[in-house]
């Protein structure tokens, strides 16, 4: 898989799973735009893969707020003179019991996670429809295919983001772009770095392959979704979960 010549936009990409996509996607020759809420964070990622040779640029952005989304991606097209990849990576929690939930709770996660995919997916499609060429790759979640207790919030917005995925993907297939998303399982994170040892292993021991996934376990996909390998695939789940949910 080779993207040189092709620019690759990640939100929340300033660390964790997106700093690995990002990070995998500009190894296989992409353009990065780092996109993140938080602008020295994003700067601090792009500015470490430019010290590599890798053409790289950070655009801060609030992807829930339609001006900053249409800004953002308008930033990437005349960084970059194209637009040919984008990951709607951007998310956060606010997890507590559903009878305890606030609204402002339930409105946050709902605004990141959903309405910001949407923002950000809607004005990526107008340059891609223009282009007549364009990946997009949504990043879900297993908990937006099953549920979970004390997240009714982030489940809601995640299985959102998969009927985003199916409807868009209807709806711009003609115009050569396709859109897929990703649910990961279990990811090892910085989070789950801070869970006792016997947490983890619990963790662990639910999912049949026994170990957490990697945020690279993901990108490895993203980087197939975003490839010419998968020019015949769109509106597709992938589950990257080690087994969890069969």
């Amino acid at each position: 898989m080779t993207f040189t010549g092709k620019t690759a936009l990640i939100t929340g990409s300033a660390r964790g799973i997106g700093k690995a996509i990002a990070e995998r996607l500009a190894a296989d020759g992409a353009r990065i735009v780092i996109s993140d809420i938080m602008a020295e964070s994003a700067e601090a990622t792009a500015e470490g893969l430019r010290s590599r040779g890798i053409e790289a640029v950070a655009i801060a952005a609030n992807v829930a707020n339609k001006d900053d989304a249409v800004k953002l991606i308008n930033t990437a097209v005349t960084e970059h003179a194209s637009l040919d990849i984008v990951v709607n990576n951007a998310g956060i929690t606010r997890d507590t019991l559903m009878v305890r939930m606030s609204e402002s709770d339930w409105d946050s996660v709902i605004d990141v996670n959903l309405k910001g995919a949407f923002l950000v997916t809607q004005a990526a499609a107008k340059i891609m429809m223009k282009q007549r060429s364009g990946r997009i790759v949504n990043i879900s979640s297993v908990v937006g295919r099953m549920g979970n207790a004390g997240q009714t919030n982030y489940a809601a917005s995640k299985a959102g983001l998969i009927g985003l995925t199916k409807s868009a993907a209807r709806e711009l297939a003609t115009r050569g772009v396709t859109v897929n998303a990703i649910a990961p399982g279990f990811i090892q994170t910085a989070m789950t770095d801070q869970m006792p040892e016997a947490a983890r292993e619990k963790l662990s021991g639910s999912i049949p392959m026994k170990r957490l996934g990697t945020p690279e376990d993901v990108a490895a996909v993203v980087a197939f979704l975003a490839s010419e390998d998968a020019s015949y695939i769109t509106g597709q789940v992938i589950g990257v979960d080690g087994g969890l949910l069969m």
